[in-house]
C-alpha cells in the first residue's frame, strides 16, 4: 500500500485526514530508489490509498513505475476527481475501489460535500464509456449517521453500476486517519452507535441478509451473512 498524496478533498465525519494542510507527495523520483526492494520482495500488487490519491500532481509517474515491473495496480478514491482523471484511470489502473457511504442525500452529508455522490457517479460513468469491463468496486464504512441505510446503500451501489459492495464496521479507536492521539470518548460517540442503536442495526443487518440474499451469493455484497453480522457484534461491544 502506497500513499501518495497526504490530503484529501472531503470533509468526512469519521476522519480527521482532511484537517491536513501541508501537502506531502511521493514523487517518482522517491519511489525510484525502491523499486529493487519490490523486485525483492515479489511485489505482485501496489494499492494506492491515501489521503485522496487523485489529488496527486502526477500519479501516472508512480503507476509507470510500477507497471515497468508488471505490478498490478488498485485505486482507492472518494471519487470527486474521478471523471477529470478518468482517462489516466481507465489507462494505468487496474481495479477501482470508490467509497460510498449511502443513497445520495446519506452520501454527500458524511462526505460534507454537496453534490458528492453525483460527482462520484459521472466518475464511474465516465470510467465505463472508456473501459466498460473496468471492475469498479464499492465500500460503505458503517456509523452512526448511515447505519439504518444500509439497504438503501445496496441500491445505490447498483444505481452507480458498480461490480460489488462490502461493507465495514467505522473504527473510532485507532490512531489512524490523522488521529495523532486518536478520539476523546465524546468524539467517539459522534460516529459508533450507543445502546439504544445496536438494535437498530441488528434488525437493519438482518433484513439486508434477507431481501440480499441472491447479492450475497453472487458476491455483489462482498461479505457473508455471518460477516455482517460482526459489524452488529462490533457495535454491541
Amino acid at each position: 500500500i502506497l500513499f501518495p498524496h497526504n490530503r484529501c478533498n472531503c470533509r468526512c465525519l469519521m476522519c480527521d485526514i482532511w484537517k491536513i494542510r501541508q501537502v506531502r507527495e511521493i514523487t517518482a523520483e522517491d519511489l525510484r530508489p525502491h523499486m529493487d526492494s519490490l523486485r525483492t520482495l515479489t511485489v505482485r500488487w501496489v494499492v494506492f490509498s491515501g489521503g485522496e490519491p487523485l489529488m496527486h500532481s502526477d500519479l501516472i509517474s508512480l503507476a509507470r513505475l510500477c507497471r515497468g515491473e508488471g505490478i498490478g495496480l488498485t485505486l482507492l478514491t472518494a471519487g470527486l476527481l474521478l471523471e477529470r482523471n478518468a482517462e489516466n484511470v481507465a489507462g494505468w489502473i487496474d481495479d477501482v475501489i470508490v467509497s460510498i457511504d449511502g443513497p445520495p442525500e446519506v452520501h454527500d452529508a458524511i462526505r460534507a460535500v454537496p453534490g458528492a455522490f453525483a460527482r462520484l457517479a459521472r466518475g464511474i460513468h465516465a470510467l465505463r464509456k472508456l473501459r466498460p469491463q473496468m471492475p469498479v468496486h464499492g465500500r460503505c464504512t458503517v456509523q452512526k449517521s448511515n447505519f439504518r441505510h444500509l439497504r438503501n446503500t445496496g441500491r445505490a451501489a447498483r444505481e452507480l453500476d458498480l461490480n460489488s459492495i462490502s461493507f465495514l464496521a467505522a473504527d473510532v479507536t485507532s490512531e489512524a486517519f490523522n488521529r495523532s492521539s486518536g478520539w476523546a470518548l465524546e468524539h467517539q460517540s459522534r460516529i459508533a452507535l450507543d445502546a439504544s442503536e445496536v438494535q437498530a442495526i441488528d434488525f437493519e443487518v438482518s433484513a439486508l441478509v434477507s431481501e440480499y440474499q441472491q447479492d450475497i451469493e453472487s458476491g455483489f455484497i462482498s461479505e457473508s451473512p455471518d460477516k455482517l453480522r460482526r459489524i452488529v457484534s462490533h457495535f454491541r461491544a
